[in-house]
């Protein structure tokens, strides 16, 4: 922050894993926050940082200056129901941002009907998870020139700034917004169309990690009894897998220099020295829907894209969800061949 001018005001609705560290880092760089949730604790909690508290919504609008500017950080599910809330408390130029997760067909929705009554919609994809503190959130952001521009000092306190990351080669002059960390994608509904294809590129990138991990730590098969039936592919050539490898280093190592690091490698390094058998997971990989939202949008464009698509079906097999083919495929195995169902086998 340079000026007093570049202080804004900004209402928060949602102290959750990512609003309040949001509101933390914006008053570190002294904007005013107003703030509310439906449990009373996190309220109390910013409240003593210094942060002013709301327990409902007419008292987080009636403590803002106009035009507000409003953003909501809560589960994509409850985001219609706080508008039908919020909106005929606010006045005309008031801004509503949606910071989570919402399907971009929503945002072109709410920007229309609030159009009329002169409310600003902005949608904001938000990557940073909970380590968005330090780090910095960074920002996939659609609607109109207006309401955006006059959030750029709330943009610029969320996002990373240029931090340690080299400048791309070629860029030169005064840092851009995508440079600072923050994007201003398109219309309503941009932001989050941005953010649903990180999300499933994401899908995809964490796949690849456990999959390629998964064959290194199965790597010392070679070394195993293996029952020889008619069940059961026999090894060829066991030798070449005597590989009893240490994941944990093995992350480590790719961290440093290698093509693959990344800040996706660097949780799962921290993962495996921690629990080098990551025996607090169940392995039950859940899915919020924007990996969902990703392939159907590749399907509306004619747009190939199989490892994402593969990625998204791997966790819905991790929750169980692929119990009937795999019966249905022993099942046919017993039917046309006789073949016992074995089930344990190392291969």
């Amino acid at each position: 922050m340079d000026t007093e001018a570049d202080r804004q005001q900004l209402g928060m609705i949602g102290l959750g894993r990512m609003g309040a560290n949001m509101v933390r880092r914006l008053m570190r760089d002294g904007h005013r926050c107003v703030v509310h949730d439906v449990s009373e604790a996190p309220i109390a909690t910013l409240e003593a940082e210094g942060a002013t508290g709301a327990r409902n919504l007419d008292e987080l609008v009636a403590g803002l200056d106009t035009p507000r500017a409003i953003w909501i950080m809560v589960p994509a599910a409850f985001v219609g129901s706080t508008l039908e809330q919020l909106a005929p408390l606010l006045d005309a130029d008031d801004t509503v941002i949606d910071g989570g997760n919402s399907w971009y067909h929503l945002d072109i929705d709410r920007s229309k009907e609030l159009r009329p009554l002169g409310i600003n919609y902005v949608d904001v994809g938000t990557s940073g998870g909970v380590h968005g503190l330090t780090r910095g959130y960074c920002l996939m952001i659609g609607g109109d020139d207006g309401p955006v521009s006059r959030l750029t000092p709330i943009f610029d306190s969320l996002a990373p700034g240029l931090g340690d990351v080299p400048r791309t080669p070629g860029r030169d002059g005064p840092p851009a917004p995508e440079e600072r960390g923050w994007l201003h994608c398109g219309p309503s509904g941009a932001g989050h169309f941005v953010k649903m294809v990180h999300n499933g590129i994401e899908y995809g990138l964490m796949a690849a990690y456990a999959e390629g991990l998964n064959v290194l730590a199965k790597a010392n098969i070679g070394a195993l009894d293996h029952e020889a039936d008619a069940e059961t592919a026999p090894l060829e050539d066991a030798e070449y897998y005597r590989y009893d490898l240490d994941i944990s280093k093995v992350t480590e190592v790719w961290r440093r220099g290698s093509v693959i690091e990344s800040w996706l490698l660097d949780l799962t390094a921290e993962a495996y020295l921690r629990d080098p058998q990551l025996s607090a997971f169940s392995g039950h990989v859940s899915d919020s829907g924007e990996g969902r939202w990703t392939i159907a949008a590749a399907i509306d464009e004619g747009v190939p894209v199989p490892v994402l698509s593969a990625a998204l079906y791997q966790r819905f097999s991790s929750r169980g969800r692929s119990d009937v083919a795999d019966q249905v495929l022993s099942a046919m195995r017993a039917g046309f061949g006789g073949h016992a169902e074995k089930t344990d086998s190392s291969r």
